[in-house]
């Protein structure tokens, strides 16, 4: 007899419409004509519908197979393919081609690659420019080991923000981000700031996180230099993943912006369906 998951009921608040619109249609054409990944669809983002149908879409590049097992994510474990050295072309063609002034940039982690695919961030955002150079460009990295030459590489694209997230709280790490380290992605996110204005950090909450731990996490954020920051609600994405603990209330994600802002931060995004990219451009408006 096969056992079903048994989930927690979504609370209303936690309920989104279905994908469709001749801007989602649009995009979707484009990514699958030009062979291309978004973190929307990977990663099954509860937004998809909204940001799609807003023309955003934030692109995955380096494959759909990631080297590490996170477990709140729903991306594929595995031994990934080599890289496809057109894919940032490709993408920039397809920044022009959906007129987009804003495009993010996030991969899986490819700790299979000697200099964990710095290089393949380098240049998709150097190839937007030359295609498209009134486009901003944000992007969304893994902590590269904690190697700051690479990182150093990377930001020499200079791109308009960066971005790497902490995820989650320092004594979930070895849990459900077993192969991370909560103080590279500090040091990481430190030694960016020293090149850019512009850095974002994001977590999700409902893990089984206390509340004094998050704020410890907002605080470590915050003296790394973090200015743009997202709180968004965990949701489990598929069977074998971390459960849901906790659904946050609404009142509660404005209790935490709040508490950010007097922090520090100049920009808080924090929701139930609020993720690393969500509405990514209005930092920029």
């Amino acid at each position: 007899m096969a056992f079903q998951i048994k989930r927690r009921k979504l609370p209303d608040w936690l309920k989104v419409k279905i994908p469709s619109g001749i801007a989602y249609n649009q995009i979707r054409a484009t990514l699958k004509e030009n062979n291309l990944n978004t973190v929307c669809e990977k990663a099954k983002c509860p937004n998809i519908a909204e940001c799609y149908g807003r023309g955003t879409a934030t692109f995955l590049i380096m494959g759909d197979v990631c080297t590490r097992e996170c477990l709140y994510c729903n991306i594929r474990t595995g031994t990934p393919e080599g890289l496809d050295r057109l894919e940032p072309e490709k993408i920039a063609v397809a920044v022009n081609r959906l007129s987009l002034n804003y495009a993010v940039i996030t991969s899986v982690t490819r700790d299979d690659l000697p200099d964990f695919g710095a290089e393949h961030f380098y240049n998709t955002v150097t190839e937007i420019r030359k295609h498209r150079p009134e486009c901003k460009v944000e992007i969304l990295t893994p902590e590269f080991k904690g190697n700051v030459k690479l990182l150093d590489r990377v930001l020499a694209s200079t791109p308009y923000i960066f971005n790497h997230n902490i995820e989650t709280v320092r004594d979930l790490f070895p849990y459900v981000r077993p192969d991370g380290n909560y103080n590279l992605s500090l040091k990481i996110l430190e030694h960016a700031g020293n090149f850019l204005p512009y850095i974002k950090s994001g977590l999700m909450i409902g893990l089984g996180e206390a509340k004094d731990q998050i704020r410890e996490t907002l605080h470590d954020l915050s003296r790394a230099g973090v200015a743009i920051l997202t709180i968004g609600q965990y949701l489990q994405p598929g069977a074998g993943l971390s459960e849901v603990k906790k659904y946050y209330t609404i009142q509660e994600f404005n209790d935490l912006k709040e508490e950010a802002l007097e922090m520090g931060f100049s920009h808080v995004f924090s929701g139930p369906l609020v993720r690393s990219s969500y509405h990514a451009e209005d930092v920029a408006a």
